[in-house]
């Protein structure tokens, strides 16, 4: 099955890798799929088609931080820094939508970095690019007061008519903080008149307010 010609990340890879590649069976993988959790063992390099990923950092006491999602042409760090290290993941990664995607074994992941340059070039943008993001996201919970954060995803996360539907659970693991605080945040941010809340739902009332709450980095 040629299913390389449905990631634009492998369109510079030769022939003999592509070959390789397409050898393997996409699957499917239903929303809500744990894909690995904290002390699993690093089993390949995943490659997602289709859908969106979610990995999760879990504390002792259960509290989690979203670390990055994973979309269609992105890299894990996680499983990356894995098969380099040998590491066991760190993470928890969950489907957020029905995803299809190609796990790329150990043995021929670390052949392919090592006999074929596109592969390795690839490999190493992508793993650049995420860990990138990490450190705005360490930049983000070090630097702005949650209240930024929370405008910020709020604004960022609604749909087209300025409603998001999230629970506080969702929103205190997007943004690195603990539900209580959000309870507290979105109640501040009615009475202000920022937001109206229902069951499940946020409403963004104020765009305007919002934005300027975002734009606020100080601590």
């Amino acid at each position: 099955m040629i299913w390389t010609g449905e990631a634009p990340s492998l369109g510079t890879l030769d022939e003999t890798a592509r070959r390789r590649l397409d050898a393997l069976r996409p699957s499917e993988a239903p929303r809500g799929t744990v894909l690995f959790r904290p002390g699993e063992a690093v089993k390949g390099y995943v490659i997602l088609l289709s859908g969106s990923v979610a990995v999760n950092l879990v504390g002792p006491g259960g509290r989690d931080i979203l670390l990055y999602r994973v979309q269609p042409g992105q890299a894990c760090i996680q499983s990356t820094l894995g098969l380099m290290s040998g590491e066991d993941y760190s993470g928890e990664a969950i489907t957020e939508t029905d995803s299809r995607l190609v796990l790329i074994p150990r043995a021929l992941f670390l052949d392919l970095v090592d006999s074929s340059p596109a592969f390795r070039t690839l490999v190493f943008a992508a793993f650049a690019e995420r860990m990138q993001s990490m450190m705005h996201l360490l930049e983000r919970i070090a630097f702005q007061k949650v209240e930024a954060r929370l405008a910020a995803f709020l604004l960022e996360r609604a749909d087209e008519s300025g409603t998001l539907a999230a629970t506080q659970a969702d929103i205190a693991t997007a943004i690195g903080t603990a539900r209580e605080v959000i309870s507290r945040r979105l109640e501040a941010l009615e009475r202000r008149g920022a937001i109206r809340r229902s069951r499940g739902q946020v409403h963004m009332a104020n765009p305007e307010l919002l934005r300027a709450l975002a734009e606020d980095a100080a601590l």
